[in-house]
């Protein structure tokens, strides 16, 4: 019998000692590999074209959203599960927009991740039933999500590394030696990022990368 090829991902040791004990049980499936974060999710899926990926969202370096779009993006055919202690729609519709075949809670029934992991592995999307009727709220509220855009999407690759950069409290000079850029370039992608986000101010730029798993507690 084929098995089922998970990498699972987390940048909590303990959780992924928990997930892969869970999964040594599931005769069908069989872990391939670890990763802490983001960056670490990228290498890994390049190096063991696992099936599924069990991503987490809020992680250092690379956060679990961003890792999720770059893989369905660079590797088409690996499923990703996202799993984590959120499940409002600030999290949970930004996640399925980036990719993800699945959404999990952290707090949901361990049963219900083997489920998750086979059903995405077929091609079908799977939803913690909480999540699943989040979603329905959400439409009969008329907030449609396939509606919505997600303005991170509308950053580049530059304002992406200064958003977190930002968010992580680093000054306007402290990042212009980091990115080897001036520190009025930086102002510049700082203005255009807060104005595609929305943005206007450090505190509501904090809390945004926390949402999106860009930078972590």
């Amino acid at each position: 019998m084929q098995k089922i090829r998970v990498l699972v991902v987390d940048d909590h040791t303990i959780v992924r000692d928990g997930i892969c004990a869970l999964l040594a049980l599931a005769a069908d499936m069989e872990v391939v590999g670890e990763a802490a974060n983001g960056r670490e999710a990228l290498d890994r899926v390049k190096e063991l074209a696992p099936d599924v990926v069990i991503m987490d969202i809020a992680m250092p370096l690379l956060g679990g959203m961003e890792a999720t779009r770059r893989i369905r993006k660079e590797f088409p055919r690996t499923k990703v599960l996202a799993l984590t202690q959120y499940s409002d729609k600030e999290y949970v519709l930004p996640v399925i927009e980036a990719g993800a075949h699945g959404f999990i809670s952290k707090t949901a029934a361990s049963s219900e991740l083997a489920v998750g992991i086979r059903s995405v592995y077929r091609g079908d999307s799977f939803l913690s039933p909480s999540v699943a009727k989040l979603l329905v709220e959400n439409v009969q509220q008329g907030g449609a999500f396939q509606d919505r855009r997600d303005p991170y999407d509308q950053l580049t690759g530059r304002e992406r590394e200064v958003l977190k950069l930002l968010a992580e409290g680093h000054t306007t000079q402290a990042i212009a030696d980091i990115l080897v850029i001036s520190p009025k370039t930086v102002e510049g992608y700082k203005t255009s990022l807060m104005d595609k986000l929305d943005i206007h101010n450090r505190v509501d730029l904090v809390k945004y990368a926390l949402r999106k798993g860009i930078i972590t507690v």
